[in-house]
């Protein structure tokens, strides 16, 4: 059943094909429902349509993960440009570890308050009154913190969202937007490459505690590996934080919890830890077998794509309890909304820092926060939403 697309392996993350089942705006919105009923009747599945394994329930979803042997993360680079998500070890860990002490809750708690004047200096331009949240805070947020992370110049975030949105060809969120050509995608990408090219010679020798410092003093890694490194960043530093935020607003306003957490009564990190869990940005992980493998019960064959729905993992009966129902205060909470084994993301513990913040200020600055929410519109990959009005009240 090996796909016949060539070039499967590069295919774009947030326009690779998504099941019939969940093609439609308010499919997406209770994905919930398609997950119960393929963990009950179709745990491990192939689509025929799309050429493709999905795998949906936790045991199964959590071994893929873990087994980077069998089934790897096979996405596509040129020798040059290796990035951490293409490889498996031992290039994977040369790619990767060098930063890794960086992305610590230790080392990111002593950025807060730089972290925390952003979120402000933004919030100062937002008027009472009805605002659309993510163009107004949860999309430039996440992008000006992770510029800060990379050294970069915060006050340029509006380049940054623009090379980073290209360069995923991120769906539009506006009728006024248009689609992003692939022309138009490639032509950020050599843009990006450029610019993080020319800091990386200029940083070479300093002794910075940003990113690309990090990264430009880096003897282990090629010249093209810093570049990779810089703009992968960049760009996942800023995706999955956006509907992070936004779902973490939009879980509170379902279920009336701003005041439990404003008053301290309900804790917002475990809250958000049930955010990840109930909607968590990333939906599932794509994974290419290696060898032969069985999961599930079922065959599959060498050079197969496996999807492991970690969104449907996070509803499993199983390992949660009334996994249907949003509880802030949940424990434990073994979910795997950042993935797990070894390419769990880097940048979790950074992700959720910014997201503490971020609810910490929105809620110290507006004593009312009402997310309107009757008429929503589903972002797929990374799973949000395209806009949240909000009516504010300082």
């Amino acid at each position: 059943m090996a796909s016949s697309d060539d070039n499967v392996l590069t295919e774009d993350l947030l326009h690779r094909p998504l099941p019939t089942a969940i093609s439609t705006n308010d499919a997406q919105l209770h994905r919930s429902d398609w997950y119960a009923e393929m963990r009950k009747n179709h745990p491990v599945h192939y689509d025929d349509e799309r050429e493709r394994w999905d795998v949906f329930r936790y045991a199964d979803v959590n071994e893929i993960l873990r087994d980077h042997e069998r089934f790897a993360t096979m996405f596509g680079s040129d020798d040059e440009a290796k990035s951490m998500i293409s490889q498996e070890p031992p290039e994977h860990g040369r790619l990767r570890n060098f930063a890794s002490s960086w992305f610590t809750p230790r080392v990111l708690e002593g950025y807060r308050d730089r972290f925390a004047a952003i979120a402000d200096d933004l919030i100062d331009d937002i008027e009472p009154g009805s605002v659309d949240i993510v163009p107004a805070f949860t999309h430039p947020y996440p992008v000006m913190v992770i510029a800060e992370s990379l050294g970069l110049p915060v006050e340029d975030y509006e380049q940054f969202m623009e090379w980073s949105d290209a360069s995923l060809r991120v769906p539009v969120r506006t009728e006024d937007e248009e689609e992003v050509t692939p022309e138009e995608q490639a032509e950020a990408k050599r843009a990006m490459a450029e610019y993080f090219s020319d800091l990386i010679e200029e940083r070479a020798g300093d002794d910075g505690n940003d990113l690309i410092t990090i990264a430009a003093n880096n003897d282990d890694l090629t010249h093209g590996e810093k570049i990779a490194f810089c703009r992968g960043i960049l760009i996942a530093g800023n995706v999955t934080t956006i509907n992070l935020i936004t779902n973490a607003l939009w879980c509170f306003a379902e279920f009336d919890l701003f005041e439990p957490i404003r008053s301290g009564e309900i804790g917002r990190k475990r809250a958000i830890e049930e955010v990840l869990r109930y909607r968590s940005p990333a939906q599932s992980v794509r994974r290419v077998t290696t060898q032969p493998a069985e999961i599930g019960g079922q065959e599959i064959d060498e050079g197969e794509v496996v999807v492991a729905w970690n969104g449907s993992a996070n509803y499993d009966p199983e390992v949660f309890e009334a996994p249907h129902e949003f509880r802030p205060e949940r424990t434990p909470n073994r979910h795997i909304g950042f993935g797990t084994g070894i390419h769990v993301c880097l940048g979790a513990p950074l992700a959720r820092i910014e997201t503490d913040i971020a609810l910490e200020r929105l809620l110290d600055r507006f004593s009312v926060i009402e997310p309107d929410l009757s008429d929503l519109s589903a972002q797929p990959i990374p799973f949000g939403l395209k806009s949240l009005p909000c009516y504010l009240e300082a």
